[in-house]
């Protein structure tokens, strides 16, 4: 093990996850506790927020596979190696190889699909359940319009075949993944300096590409299968809410009433700030998060 460069006090492990080398960090000590991160972090966009967690919580803030330093396999047949179950399902390994049976999970973006699906999946092991800033991946393909199209066009770009969004996002990585950090937050200098360049340093990797490209393009196929399959389960443990209201999922959708439609026990609100709210606003996210995980 050696010390997280981001996250102060955490230890980077890298764990197999039933075959899937998966990169942790961990912090902390007490009730256990899991942070997913989304597109195009990695795990560091916890920087600000997992060691005042690690006060009160064994903390452990993973790169989802295909991300970051953690492994990236093969897509597979219809991008099944991105479903969100096979996610889930890495997520649940790394707790268990950590010797947890039951967690709280907390999940940004892509993380959030991924948690959400956990607490669909193994709904044993899931205690409390927070999402930042989506609402869930079949509303959003659901009810898309112009305004949604327009601001997530990724959405649609990333899934077109291989390899057009790889090649085309390759000719300038940096660029690419400026311009949708950026344009993301609504508060200057966030991504800080340090962090895009992490960021950026994953990026530039043509594995890392393709796998984000997967990821969405699972998505897009896979994983509507399965949320159609479900469509008819509420998750009963308690779920958190927030998103940023001066991002595109606030100004799209009444987001508490999105989750009311997957879920029994739903809280929260919005945050003054855009898409990142552990990385625009921290004190307010660990605010939100110190009420609902006591």
């Amino acid at each position: 093990m050696k010390a997280d460069p981001f996250l102060a006090g955490f230890e980077l492990r890298d764990i197999d996850a039933d075959g899937v080398r998966i990169r942790a960090s961990i912090g902390g000590a007490g009730p256990p506790l899991l942070l997913l991160h989304g597109h195009p972090q990695t795990h560091a966009t916890w920087h600000a927020v997992a060691p005042v967690l690690a006060e009160r919580f064994g903390v452990v803030a993973m790169d989802l596979r295909g991300y970051g330093d953690s492994e990236k396999p093969p897509g597979g047949e219809r991008h099944a190696g991105y479903a969100k179950r096979a996610m889930a399902r890495d997520a649940l390994a790394v707790m268990r190889a950590l010797g947890h049976e039951r967690f709280a999970v907390i999940g940004h973006d892509r993380g959030g699909r991924v948690a959400h699906r956990l607490a669909l999946d193994h709904p044993d092991a899931v205690a409390r359940l927070a999402v930042l800033d989506i609402a869930p991946t079949a509303t959003m393909y659901a009810r898309t319009d112009k305004a949604f199209a327009t601001a997530y066009f990724w959405w649609f770009f990333l899934i077109q075949p291989e390899p057009l969004p790889e090649r085309l996002i390759g000719a300038d990585p940096e660029y690419f993944l400026r311009t949708h950090a950026e344009g993301q937050s609504k508060t200057p200098g966030v991504p800080s300096p340090d962090l895009f360049a992490e960021y950026l340093r994953v990026y530039r990797d043509p594995a890392t590409r393709h796998a984000i490209c997967e990821d969405y393009r699972a998505a897009a196929t896979i994983d509507l299968e399965h949320d159609a399959a479900d469509a008819d389960r509420r998750i009963a443990v308690p779920l958190l809410a927030l998103w940023g209201a001066k991002g595109t999922v606030g100004r799209s959708y009444d987001v508490l009433a999105t989750w009311r439609e997957k879920a029994l026990d739903v809280r929260g609100h919005a945050l003054d700030c855009g898409h990142t709210l552990q990385e625009e606003r921290p004190d307010l996210v660990l605010a939100a998060l110190a009420e609902f995980l006591t």
